[in-house]
């Protein structure tokens, strides 16, 4: 069955350039001209992937998001007309996949989305028995893509679940940048130190708020590693 792609851009131009090439490379696409067309579509199509224009009037790309990333973790991936840096962090941070700038390859935007799609596809394959991580009263079902801390469950982008996926599976490592950016990302898709610091933070924020006194830890100079993910007093 051909995967589903919900495309939304205030440019009918832009909408046309998109889905043609996804079409192309065998997708089908549905459209929404604007953001809050889109939450509705969303709710309506159940896509497998947003390709989200950011820069749209009335409710922007980022709203959007966070608008479904209440109730969904389907992947997004968000094009911009701007080319800064806090723009992408800001994308990612709040639960974007990848982020494509304005203009761009229809062929690299297609590659990107396949990347995405197959990240999607190996989370959730099905394997003969459930896989479940612990570290003390952290557990995570990577099958049910689930997390719990103290028996409370805690919320996580599909990125942010595969860099706490890379800690369990290594507690007590140190993990450079680097190897965080190759366990959460393609190795064709770049993203930069500051980014992956950002959904460091997030992680901590999620983990704080259900009462986490350290989720992960800093080593000055060289990367991070899993905390004892102990509750709070």
């Amino acid at each position: 069955m051909a995967h589903r792609i919900l495309v939304v851009d205030d440019d009918p131009h832009i909408r046309e350039v998109i889905c043609f090439a996804l079409e192309k490379g065998g997708m089908a696409t549905s459209i929404a001209r604007d953001g809050r067309e889109a939450v509705n579509r969303f709710r309506e199509s159940n896509p497998d992937l947003i390709v989200l224009d950011i820069g749209m009037p009335e409710m922007d790309g980022l709203e959007v998001c966070r608008q479904i990333r209440k109730t969904s973790n389907v992947p997004i991936l968000f094009l911009s007309a701007r080319d800064e840096e806090i723009d992408r962090i800001l994308g990612l941070e709040i639960g974007g996949d990848d982020y494509v700038t304005k203009p761009f390859s229809p062929r690299e935007l297609v590659t990107r989305v396949n990347v995405i799609l197959r990240r999607r596809v190996a989370r959730e394959a099905p394997a003969p028995e459930t896989k479940l991580l612990a570290q003390g009263v952290l557990s995570m079902d990577a099958l049910r893509h689930a997390v719990t801390f103290n028996g409370s469950p805690v919320t996580l982008t599909a990125i942010e679940f595969t860099i706490l996926k890379s800690f369990l599976t290594r507690p007590g490592i140190v993990l450079t940048r680097e190897q965080i950016m190759n366990a959460a990302y393609d190795t064709q898709i770049y993203v930069s130190n500051r980014t992956i610091d950002s959904h460091i933070r997030n992680i901590r924020v999620k983990f704080a708020a259900a009462g986490c006194a350290s989720i992960i830890d800093t080593v000055h100079g060289v990367g991070f590693r899993l905390g004892p993910c102990e509750a709070a007093i």
